[in-house]
């Protein structure tokens, strides 16, 4: 593809995108289609000569777009909705050009310290204070990971000499994400080692039955070493009481990891602060611009009170990647388990910039404030109840009938491609989980997927 080409696609491209932006409400959310449908209608041999760049973007409409799921539509309401603003694709399109590795300062100057302020603008905005070290990697599960890396060597400093152990236990909620036991068991901790504490008639931690487990463990030789509290857990966005597993945490020298991958960006809002309440004494913190704040896919953010605990537990400099010493310099290949790293720092900078704090918190507060809304017209209609309370933009409410129907009813919801909702299961009921967070959503995206559902509950019951 030569420059003249390239122009002339990349214009179409961009009409292209922002024409899908515009008529995006129009499709469906969910694709018809049935597993392995999408590779059964590929070539199963790549081209040998060279295609037309216009016959590969037909082929992307007809074959690929309608076998995606539409996580950048208004109406949709599942897991935890994202936004993939127009700042945010325009700076991954500089971002792919330049096609930095930022595995050392030499290899990308600009995009390690893009990413130190840009994450030191943010530390700022979430009333963090400024001896946090921000990095950012892919997804919260992988900050997660790196997170309990960092916990081990500050419990047990000898563990990069001397390997894992057997002994050391984390601790965190029911309702906390499958990514923390998963990082637990990735870095050889054990099932036997990772303890989920039950939650009160909130969904969020209990500190006696936390310190309960702590003292037994401690009893039988095992060795307390991390605690996950949550700040928006994924299945009904519960908030852990953050100051208090803190404080018991420290009595007994344990590391204290937040997860927010989904509402920390709320801790920019004052009315929000009493969710967060001591979150800036914890160790390391975890939130996803990805997830709720106008920034696309991939990128979370990990907050480190002792980046020092990541890097001797992780840091390593062969001869080949070896380089003059400056107190300036930062290379983030020694606080990561992979070399190399995506220039995402030029999306989030992009993002800041053009919206603005105050652009970022109207965003915020009007999703709030239509998840109080949606919860109105649930309470209202006596067939529905709510399964949680509502903290943020996340609504979880359930028809009063079987879990089988409840099922049902959001099967049929989301196959009808209108929209697309989660479910979860709480105390053994099916929970209706309706996330509220694409910058595109209106009060009548709302409404109209409201009254779907109440229609389509009204063929069941």
């Amino acid at each position: 593809m030569n420059p003249n080409d390239f122009r002339r696609h990349g214009h179409e491209m961009v009409e292209w995108i922002a024409n899908y932006l515009e008529t995006v409400r129009d499709r469906r959310v969910l694709p018809d289609v049935k597993p392995g449908e999408v590779f059964d209608r590929l070539p199963a041999h790549a081209p040998d000569t060279a295609e037309p760049f216009a016959q590969i973007m037909q082929d992307f409409e007809a074959q690929i777009l309608t076998g995606s799921t539409l996580w950048n539509h208004p109406r949709f309401f599942s897991y935890f909705a994202i936004s993939s603003t127009p700042p945010s694709i325009l700076a991954e399109f500089l971002a792919a050009a330049i096609n930095q590795n930022g595995i050392l300062w030499k290899s990308g100057p600009a995009l390690t310290e893009l990413e130190q302020v840009t994450l030191g603008w943010l530390r700022e905005w979430l009333g963090l204070p400024p001896e946090y070290f921000g990095i950012m990697y892919d997804t919260a599960s992988v900050s997660t990971l790196h997170a309990l890396i960092a916990a081990r060597q500050f419990v047990v400093p000898d563990t990069r000499r001397h390997g894992a152990r057997h002994d050391l236990v984390v601790y965190t909620s029911d309702q906390a994400h499958s990514s923390i036991e998963k990082g637990a068991l990735a870095l050889g901790f054990g099932e036997e080692n990772v303890r989920k504490i039950a939650t009160d008639e909130n969904f969020a931690i209990r500190l006696d039955l936390l310190e309960a487990a702590i003292q037994k463990d401690l009893t039988e030789g095992r060795v307390p070493c991390c605690v996950v509290a949550c700040v928006g857990a994924t299945p009904t966005a519960s908030v852990d009481p953050i100051a208090q597993v803190i404080t018991l945490a420290r009595h007994y020298g344990m590391w204290i990891h937040v997860d927010a991958a989904y509402a920390g960006p709320a801790a920019m809002l004052p009315e929000c602060a009493p969710h967060f309440a001591g979150w800036d004494h914890a160790d390391s913190i975890v939130l996803n611009p990805q997830k709720w704040m106008l920034t696309n896919v991939d990128i979370s953010v990990l907050y480190l009170r002792h980046k020092e605990a990541l890097s001797d537990a992780i840091g390593l400099t062969p001869e080949y990647l070896r380089t003059t010493a400056d107190p300036r310099m930062l290379n983030y290949m020694d606080y990561s388990v992979a070399l190399g790293r995506r220039f995402r720092a030029l999306k989030l900078w992009f993002v800041m910039r053009s919206y603005g704090r105050d652009g970022i918190s109207e965003m915020l507060r009007r999703h709030n404030a239509d998840a109080r809304w949606l919860r109105q017209q649930i309470e209202a209609d006596p067939r529905f109840e709510i399964s949680a309370p509502t903290h943020f933009s996340l609504v979880c409410f359930r028809l009063k009938a079987t879990n089988q129907v409840n099922q049902q009813l959001l099967d049929a919801l989301n196959q009808s491609g209108f929209a697309f909702i989660a479910h979860t299961l709480q105390n053994g009921q099916y929970v209706l989980r309706f996330a509220i967070g694409n910058y595109m959503t209106t009060r009548d995206d709302i409404a109209q997927t409201w009254t779907r559902i109440q229609e389509l509950a009204t063929g069941l019951v």
